[in-house]
């Protein structure tokens, strides 16, 4: 029997949590069912949870490649940009299914101890990230400092929280570009 490469493995994860992030994104954690997660990749639940141990870990798999993509974002341009980079993305069925991927998130963390407990180290993650980023700000001279780093993080936060829910609910971008020019500007020294 060949043996698969390393790389190889790698590539058939990623592809599992391209598919996986559509279903769930489509139908909901509950309604992501194997048979619908099977259909999305194309392969059978052995080769599916070959990767992953269950539905479960498959879900907070995908969460947490998203969440590390931002952590990587946010650590080298911030928040905002983001934010930015969201909405440029906006109309593409990747960043559709991973709107509704983030709703999946949100509802999980109020509706399963369980789940919230695991994602915590994520969250965490990002609002770190953001922190560090807004004290490498400060200290460059380019954030205002009249309001606690904590205050500036959770305003960012916030207006994260809006665009996404904004987007998800299939709502039109049309120039937001200018709303996020005011977030930023907000976060500005003058």
């Amino acid at each position: 029997m060949p043996r698969v490469s390393q790389d190889q493995l790698d590539a058939r994860r990623q592809e599992i949590l391209a598919a996986a992030r559509e279903c769930f994104a489509r139908h909901g954690y509950e309604g992501a069912t194997v048979r619908r997660l099977e259909e999305a990749t194309g392969l059978s639940r052995g080769a599916i949870f070959h990767h992953f141990r269950d539905k479960d870990s498959l879900f907070l798999a995908v969460a947490e490649d998203d969440a590390a993509a931002m952590v990587e974002t946010v650590a080298r341009n911030g928040l905002v940009q983001v934010m930015r980079d969201l909405l440029a993305r906006a109309v593409s069925p990747d960043t559709t299914g991973w709107l509704g991927s983030q709703l999946e998130v949100s509802r999980r963390l109020r509706t399963d101890p369980a789940f919230a407990k695991r994602w915590s180290e994520r969250s965490a993650a990002i609002a770190e990230a953001t922190r560090e980023r807004l004290l490498r700000q400060r200290e460059a001279g380019v954030l205002r400092d009249d309001v606690p780093i904590d205050v500036l993080a959770q305003f960012l936060e916030l207006a994260y929280d809006g665009l996404v829910l904004h987007l998800a609910m299939g709502r039109p971008a049309g120039d937001l570009t200018r709303v996020l020019d005011l977030v930023e500007e907000a976060v500005r020294r003058h």
